[in-house]
Protein backbone atom coordinates (compact mmCIF):
# COMPACT_ATOMS: atom_id res chain seq x y z
CA UNK A 1 0.00 0.00 0.00
CA UNK A 2 1.46 3.39 -1.02
CA UNK A 3 1.81 6.27 1.39
CA UNK A 4 -0.90 8.31 -0.30
CA UNK A 5 -3.35 5.41 -0.20
CA UNK A 6 -2.61 5.16 3.52
CA UNK A 7 -3.33 8.85 3.92
CA UNK A 8 -6.60 8.49 2.06
CA UNK A 9 -7.81 5.53 4.09
CA UNK A 10 -6.76 7.08 7.39
CA UNK A 11 -8.56 10.33 6.66
CA UNK A 12 -11.61 8.41 5.51
CA UNK A 13 -11.75 6.48 8.80
CA UNK A 14 -11.30 9.64 10.85
CA UNK A 15 -14.26 11.22 9.09
CA UNK A 16 -16.44 8.15 9.63
CA UNK A 17 -15.63 8.06 13.37
CA UNK A 18 -15.13 11.71 14.38
CA UNK A 19 -15.85 11.11 18.09
CA UNK A 20 -13.02 8.56 18.35
CA UNK A 21 -10.40 11.14 17.41
CA UNK A 22 -9.63 14.40 19.16
CA UNK A 23 -10.13 17.69 17.41
CA UNK A 24 -6.39 18.36 17.75
CA UNK A 25 -5.54 15.06 16.05
CA UNK A 26 -7.86 15.81 13.15
CA UNK A 27 -6.29 19.22 12.69
CA UNK A 28 -2.86 17.57 12.70
CA UNK A 29 -4.01 15.23 9.93
CA UNK A 30 -5.17 18.19 7.86
CA UNK A 31 -1.91 20.06 8.31
CA UNK A 32 0.12 16.97 7.46
CA UNK A 33 -1.81 16.41 4.28
CA UNK A 34 -1.58 20.05 3.21
CA UNK A 35 2.19 20.16 3.79
CA UNK A 36 2.67 17.13 1.61
CA UNK A 37 0.31 18.57 -0.93
CA UNK A 38 2.77 21.36 -1.67
CA UNK A 39 5.81 19.08 -1.79
CA UNK A 40 5.35 17.98 -5.38
CA UNK A 41 3.69 14.81 -6.66
CA UNK A 42 2.39 13.12 -9.78
CA UNK A 43 -1.17 13.22 -11.03
CA UNK A 44 -2.16 10.01 -9.25
CA UNK A 45 -0.93 11.36 -5.94
CA UNK A 46 -2.68 14.68 -6.53
CA UNK A 47 -5.93 12.82 -7.08
CA UNK A 48 -5.60 10.96 -3.78
CA UNK A 49 -4.74 14.16 -1.89
CA UNK A 50 -7.61 16.11 -3.43
CA UNK A 51 -10.10 13.44 -2.38
CA UNK A 52 -8.50 13.26 1.09
CA UNK A 53 -8.81 17.02 1.59
CA UNK A 54 -12.47 16.94 0.56
CA UNK A 55 -13.14 14.17 3.07
CA UNK A 56 -11.30 16.03 5.85
CA UNK A 57 -13.23 19.23 5.24
CA UNK A 58 -16.48 17.28 5.25
CA UNK A 59 -15.73 16.27 8.85
CA UNK A 60 -16.66 19.78 9.99
CA UNK A 61 -14.67 22.40 11.79
CA UNK A 62 -15.22 21.09 15.32
CA UNK A 63 -16.47 17.87 16.91
CA UNK A 64 -20.02 17.82 18.17
CA UNK A 65 -18.97 17.53 21.81
CA UNK A 66 -17.09 20.84 21.64
CA UNK A 67 -20.06 22.50 20.02
CA UNK A 68 -22.29 21.20 22.79
CA UNK A 69 -19.90 22.49 25.44
CA UNK A 70 -19.85 25.93 23.87
CA UNK A 71 -23.63 25.90 23.61
CA UNK A 72 -24.03 24.91 27.26
CA UNK A 73 -21.48 27.48 28.39
CA UNK A 74 -23.31 30.24 26.59
CA UNK A 75 -26.49 29.35 28.46
CA UNK A 76 -24.88 29.49 31.93
CA UNK A 77 -25.66 32.75 33.68
CA UNK A 78 -23.48 34.06 36.47
CA UNK A 79 -25.13 34.25 39.87
CA UNK A 80 -26.40 37.80 40.53
CA UNK A 81 -24.37 39.92 42.91
CA UNK A 82 -26.59 41.54 45.54
CA UNK A 83 -25.54 45.12 46.10
CA UNK A 84 -25.99 46.54 49.57
CA UNK A 85 -25.87 49.91 51.29
CA UNK A 86 -24.12 50.53 54.59
CA UNK A 87 -26.60 52.04 57.06
CA UNK A 88 -25.07 52.04 60.54
CA UNK A 89 -22.68 50.31 62.91
CA UNK A 90 -22.86 49.33 66.58
CA UNK A 91 -20.35 48.09 69.18
CA UNK A 92 -19.59 44.37 69.27
CA UNK A 93 -17.60 42.51 71.91
CA UNK A 94 -14.20 41.53 70.51
CA UNK A 95 -14.22 38.51 72.82
CA UNK A 96 -17.35 37.12 71.17
CA UNK A 97 -16.52 34.16 68.94
CA UNK A 98 -19.79 34.51 67.04
CA UNK A 99 -21.65 31.35 66.02
CA UNK A 100 -25.28 32.51 65.99
CA UNK A 101 -26.91 35.88 65.35
CA UNK A 102 -30.65 36.62 65.24
CA UNK A 103 -33.46 38.92 66.30
CA UNK A 104 -36.34 37.63 68.41
CA UNK A 105 -39.15 39.85 69.70
CA UNK A 106 -37.15 42.94 68.81
CA UNK A 107 -34.04 41.83 70.72
CA UNK A 108 -30.71 40.94 69.14
CA UNK A 109 -29.42 37.56 70.33
CA UNK A 110 -25.94 36.19 69.84
CA UNK A 111 -24.47 32.77 70.56
CA UNK A 112 -20.75 32.17 70.91
CA UNK A 113 -18.30 29.29 71.11
CA UNK A 114 -15.36 28.67 73.43
CA UNK A 115 -12.21 27.81 71.55
CA UNK A 116 -8.99 26.49 73.11
CA UNK A 117 -6.83 29.21 71.63
CA UNK A 118 -8.90 31.97 73.22
CA UNK A 119 -9.18 31.46 76.99
CA UNK A 120 -11.51 34.45 77.31
CA UNK A 121 -14.06 32.93 74.91
CA UNK A 122 -17.23 31.30 76.23
CA UNK A 123 -20.01 29.04 74.99
CA UNK A 124 -23.10 31.09 75.74
CA UNK A 125 -26.02 32.95 74.24
CA UNK A 126 -28.04 35.96 75.27
CA UNK A 127 -29.21 39.47 74.38
CA UNK A 128 -26.70 41.92 72.93
CA UNK A 129 -26.56 45.40 74.48
CA UNK A 130 -26.58 47.75 71.47
CA UNK A 131 -24.64 50.42 73.36
CA UNK A 132 -21.75 48.20 74.49
CA UNK A 133 -21.95 45.04 72.39
CA UNK A 134 -21.76 42.92 75.54
CA UNK A 135 -23.97 39.83 75.71
CA UNK A 136 -26.33 39.47 78.65
CA UNK A 137 -25.92 35.71 78.92
CA UNK A 138 -29.08 33.65 79.36
CA UNK A 139 -27.37 30.25 79.07
CA UNK A 140 -23.71 29.31 79.40
CA UNK A 141 -22.35 25.84 78.67
CA UNK A 142 -19.35 24.19 80.27
CA UNK A 143 -16.55 25.23 77.92
CA UNK A 144 -14.56 22.12 78.84
CA UNK A 145 -17.31 19.93 77.37
CA UNK A 146 -19.26 21.94 74.81
CA UNK A 147 -18.48 24.37 72.04
CA UNK A 148 -21.66 26.40 71.51
CA UNK A 149 -22.89 26.92 67.96
CA UNK A 150 -25.98 28.34 66.24
CA UNK A 151 -29.33 29.04 67.89
CA UNK A 152 -32.89 29.72 66.78
CA UNK A 153 -36.33 30.32 68.33
CA UNK A 154 -39.39 28.31 67.35
CA UNK A 155 -42.70 27.60 69.10
CA UNK A 156 -41.67 29.24 72.38
CA UNK A 157 -38.45 27.26 72.55
CA UNK A 158 -34.79 28.00 71.92
CA UNK A 159 -32.69 25.44 70.10
CA UNK A 160 -28.92 25.45 70.44
CA UNK A 161 -26.38 23.39 68.50
CA UNK A 162 -22.99 22.18 69.68
CA UNK A 163 -19.94 21.73 67.52
CA UNK A 164 -18.75 18.13 67.90
CA UNK A 165 -20.68 16.79 70.89
CA UNK A 166 -23.38 15.63 68.43
CA UNK A 167 -26.19 16.97 70.60
CA UNK A 168 -28.43 20.01 70.68
CA UNK A 169 -30.13 21.71 73.63
CA UNK A 170 -33.74 22.84 73.99
CA UNK A 171 -34.73 25.68 76.33
CA UNK A 172 -37.86 27.52 77.32
CA UNK A 173 -37.86 30.78 75.34
CA UNK A 174 -38.97 32.82 78.36
CA UNK A 175 -37.19 31.31 81.35
CA UNK A 176 -34.29 29.73 79.39
CA UNK A 177 -34.64 26.64 81.53
CA UNK A 178 -33.36 23.51 79.80
CA UNK A 179 -36.24 21.37 78.51
CA UNK A 180 -34.32 18.61 76.81
CA UNK A 181 -31.66 17.53 74.36
CA UNK A 182 -31.64 15.97 70.93
CA UNK A 183 -29.21 14.08 68.70
CA UNK A 184 -27.78 15.88 65.71
CA UNK A 185 -28.17 14.23 62.28
CA UNK A 186 -24.54 14.94 61.42
CA UNK A 187 -21.09 14.78 63.01
CA UNK A 188 -21.00 18.53 63.62
CA UNK A 189 -23.40 21.38 64.30
CA UNK A 190 -22.73 24.82 62.79
CA UNK A 191 -25.52 27.24 61.93
CA UNK A 192 -29.25 27.20 62.65
CA UNK A 193 -32.40 29.02 61.58
CA UNK A 194 -36.08 28.32 60.98
CA UNK A 195 -38.65 28.89 58.27
CA UNK A 196 -41.39 29.02 60.90
CA UNK A 197 -42.20 25.34 60.49
CA UNK A 198 -38.95 23.38 60.51
CA UNK A 199 -35.56 23.85 62.09
CA UNK A 200 -32.82 24.28 59.49
CA UNK A 201 -29.21 23.50 60.33
CA UNK A 202 -25.82 23.43 58.65
CA UNK A 203 -22.87 21.19 59.46
CA UNK A 204 -19.99 22.85 57.62
CA UNK A 205 -20.59 20.95 54.39
CA UNK A 206 -22.80 21.83 51.42
CA UNK A 207 -25.82 20.21 53.09
CA UNK A 208 -28.70 21.87 54.90
CA UNK A 209 -30.94 19.70 57.10
CA UNK A 210 -34.63 20.40 57.70
CA UNK A 211 -35.65 18.99 61.08
CA UNK A 212 -39.21 18.32 62.14
CA UNK A 213 -39.95 20.66 65.06
CA UNK A 214 -41.85 17.95 66.95
CA UNK A 215 -39.69 14.87 66.42
CA UNK A 216 -36.39 16.64 65.63
CA UNK A 217 -35.78 14.03 62.94
CA UNK A 218 -34.62 14.95 59.45
CA UNK A 219 -37.52 15.61 57.09
CA UNK A 220 -35.33 16.40 54.10
CA UNK A 221 -31.85 17.50 53.10
CA UNK A 222 -30.77 19.84 50.33
CA UNK A 223 -27.33 20.16 48.78
CA UNK A 224 -26.31 23.73 48.00
CA UNK A 225 -24.73 24.56 44.65
CA UNK A 226 -23.90 27.59 42.54
CA UNK A 227 -24.18 26.98 38.79
CA UNK A 228 -23.64 23.29 39.42
CA UNK A 229 -20.62 23.80 41.66
CA UNK A 230 -20.86 22.63 45.27
CA UNK A 231 -20.82 25.41 47.88
CA UNK A 232 -19.10 23.90 50.88
CA UNK A 233 -18.54 25.20 54.43
CA UNK A 234 -21.99 26.69 55.00
CA UNK A 235 -21.98 28.31 58.42
CA UNK A 236 -24.35 30.73 60.21
CA UNK A 237 -27.85 30.83 58.71
CA UNK A 238 -30.78 33.24 58.52
CA UNK A 239 -34.17 32.72 56.90
CA UNK A 240 -35.34 35.91 55.19
CA UNK A 241 -38.56 36.17 53.20
CA UNK A 242 -38.55 32.70 51.71
CA UNK A 243 -34.81 32.29 51.23
CA UNK A 244 -31.95 30.98 53.35
CA UNK A 245 -28.95 33.26 53.70
CA UNK A 246 -25.71 31.56 54.71
CA UNK A 247 -22.23 32.68 55.61
CA UNK A 248 -19.56 30.70 53.76
CA UNK A 249 -16.84 29.88 56.28
CA UNK A 250 -13.50 31.68 55.90
CA UNK A 251 -14.90 34.02 53.25
CA UNK A 252 -16.64 37.39 53.19
CA UNK A 253 -19.47 35.95 51.14
CA UNK A 254 -23.11 35.43 52.04
CA UNK A 255 -25.11 33.25 49.65
CA UNK A 256 -28.86 33.46 49.08
CA UNK A 257 -30.27 29.94 48.74
CA UNK A 258 -33.54 28.65 47.32
CA UNK A 259 -34.79 26.28 50.07
CA UNK A 260 -36.65 24.11 47.57
CA UNK A 261 -33.64 22.96 45.57
CA UNK A 262 -30.48 24.35 47.20
CA UNK A 263 -29.61 26.57 44.25
CA UNK A 264 -27.73 29.78 45.04
CA UNK A 265 -29.71 32.66 43.52
CA UNK A 266 -27.63 35.57 44.79
CA UNK A 267 -24.41 36.56 46.58
CA UNK A 268 -23.28 39.38 48.83
CA UNK A 269 -19.61 40.31 48.99
CA UNK A 270 -18.98 42.00 52.33
CA UNK A 271 -15.23 42.37 52.02
CA UNK A 272 -15.45 46.11 52.65
CA UNK A 273 -17.08 45.54 56.05
CA UNK A 274 -14.58 42.82 56.95
CA UNK A 275 -11.73 45.17 56.08
CA UNK A 276 -13.28 47.89 58.23
CA UNK A 277 -13.51 45.48 61.17
CA UNK A 278 -9.87 44.42 60.77
CA UNK A 279 -8.76 48.02 60.44
CA UNK A 280 -10.27 48.77 63.86
CA UNK A 281 -9.32 45.44 65.44
CA UNK A 282 -6.57 43.53 63.59
CA UNK A 283 -7.48 40.28 65.34
CA UNK A 284 -10.95 40.22 63.83
CA UNK A 285 -11.63 36.81 62.31
CA UNK A 286 -13.97 35.55 59.61
CA UNK A 287 -17.42 36.94 58.96
CA UNK A 288 -20.15 34.93 60.69
CA UNK A 289 -23.50 36.36 61.67
CA UNK A 290 -26.69 37.38 59.87
CA UNK A 291 -29.69 38.77 61.77
CA UNK A 292 -32.99 39.85 60.21
CA UNK A 293 -35.49 42.18 61.86
CA UNK A 294 -38.80 41.23 60.18
CA UNK A 295 -40.70 44.11 61.76
CA UNK A 296 -38.46 46.86 60.42
CA UNK A 297 -36.96 44.98 57.44
CA UNK A 298 -33.44 45.47 58.76
CA UNK A 299 -30.44 43.20 58.31
CA UNK A 300 -27.40 43.10 60.61
CA UNK A 301 -24.11 41.30 59.99
CA UNK A 302 -20.98 40.68 62.03
CA UNK A 303 -18.06 38.32 62.47
CA UNK A 304 -16.01 36.48 65.05
CA UNK A 305 -14.28 38.92 67.39
CA UNK A 306 -15.34 41.90 65.30
CA UNK A 307 -15.39 45.28 67.09
CA UNK A 308 -18.67 46.19 65.40
CA UNK A 309 -21.78 44.75 63.88
CA UNK A 310 -23.25 46.50 60.87
CA UNK A 311 -26.71 47.33 59.61
CA UNK A 312 -26.95 46.98 55.85
CA UNK A 313 -29.76 47.40 53.36
CA UNK A 314 -30.43 45.53 50.13
CA UNK A 315 -33.39 44.29 48.12
CA UNK A 316 -34.87 41.40 50.11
Amino acid sequence: MGVWQLTFRTCFRICLRPRRHSYQFRITCRVWVLINYFCGMNFKNLLFIAISIILIISCGEEPDDLVVKKSNTSKIKSTPIINYIYVNSFPHDINSFTEGFLIHNGELYESTGATDGLPQSKSLFGIVDSTTGIIDAKVELDREIYFGEGITFLNDKVYQLTYQAKIGFIYDATTFKELGRFDLPSKEGWGMTTDGEDLIMSDGTNNLYFLDAKTLSVKRTISVSDNGLVIDSLNELEYIKGFIYANVWMTNTIVKIDPDNGVVVGKLDLTALANEAKHIHPYSMEMNGIAFDPINDKVFVTGKMWPKYFEIKFNL
